[in-house]
């Protein structure tokens, strides 16, 4: 690490030294996504979507992450394998906290371990711990000194200045967006889940009415026939006539009172259908990206309109 520190002192003014380090974070951010990439594609045999929760082709918690362990670490340990030890540990750590700040802050899990043996909470796993500690071996013993080395080539250059200059735009617009679209889907989801509980009240109140109207039209309909009988049994013809005419009648109102019933669930259903339809359309490019880049992502609060939406949003693709 001394040795970064004296390529890093040459440059000693703040915006210079600025400069590095945030070239250094978009470097490691860029290398943590096309890992990131490369290892979900194997696993699932296919050029997976795009990962991370920016938009651009940058995952910041590798980039942090790597710039910690460079700091905490002073550049790595004296063997490889403390490296490993201390590098896997506290990049586990840092991908805790992040998880667990990210879901207080958008009510959401964006990834979970569960179902991996040796998690920790679903935030962490023994499998990604162990990678993270072999990435830290790699940038510590081998890549950090290169890096820092093209890094202040480009300062010394002139060109490295204007180039954090400009990435960290684009890198702050990135952040405003992908931050606003997950606020978006975090209130996308409230709203569904309101109306998914508008719906169930309401059909459990119509069914709670129905239920009740049968109940007192088979009341009826049972005094009705107990008080016919005697006028059944003296045989005469006329009140047996109108016994049955009336009884069909009873009949006939039971089952208007039933399609009525049914008529109007169905319209509350389709009305709700049309209100969650607005909403899942309402979802742009953006947020329908984040959704794609995070398949495991889930809501505590709302994951049964989470998965609605998912499940319409993929339909819709096909």
């Amino acid at each position: 690490m001394q040795a970064l520190y004296q390529m890093l002192a040459a440059v000693s003014t703040p915006v210079t030294i600025y400069s590095v380090w945030f070239l250094l974070l978009m470097l490691y951010s860029f290398l943590g996504w096309c890992c990131e990439m490369i290892y979900c594609s194997l696993c699932e045999g296919r050029l997976c979507e795009k990962r991370g929760f920016l938009n651009g082709p940058l995952c910041p918690i590798y980039g942090h992450g790597a710039l910690l362990v460079l700091v905490v670490l002073q550049g790595g340990c004296k063997t490889p394998l403390l490296t490993f030890l201390y590098g896997g540990l506290l990049t586990s750590a840092i991908e805790y906290i992040t998880s667990y700040q990210m879901e207080k802050l958008f009510h959401m899990r964006w990834w979970d371990y569960t179902q991996r043996r040796y998690n920790l909470n679903g935030r962490v796993c023994l499998r990604n711990s162990a990678l993270f500690g072999a990435a830290c071996v790699v940038l510590c013993h081998i890549v950090a000194q290169r890096l820092m080395r093209a890094v202040i080539l480009l300062i010394r250059t002139g060109t490295g200045i204007p180039l954090a200059t400009v990435l960290t735009i684009v890198y702050t617009a990135d952040i405003i967006v992908s931050v606003r679209s997950a606020v978006r889907i975090g209130n996308r989801l409230e709203k569904l889940h309101a109306i998914h509980d508008e719906l169930s009240g309401k059909l459990l109140e119509l069914k709670e009415a129905h239920r009740q109207t049968m109940e007192a039209q088979k009341e009826r309909l049972e005094e009705f026939i107990f008080s016919s009988r005697e006028s059944a049994a003296e045989k005469n013809e006329a009140a047996v006539e109108g016994i049955q005419a009336r009884l069909e009648q009873l009949k006939a109102e039971q089952r208007r009172i039933r399609d009525a019933h049914h008529a109007l669930l169905k319209a509350v259903n389709a009305e709700a259908q049309d209100r969650l339809h607005q909403l899942y359309n309402k979802s742009d490019y953006f947020e329908r990206r984040l959704l794609r880049s995070f398949p495991a992502m889930r809501s505590p609060r709302h994951g049964e309109a989470l998965n609605k939406l998912r499940e319409y949003l993929e339909n819709r693709k096909k």
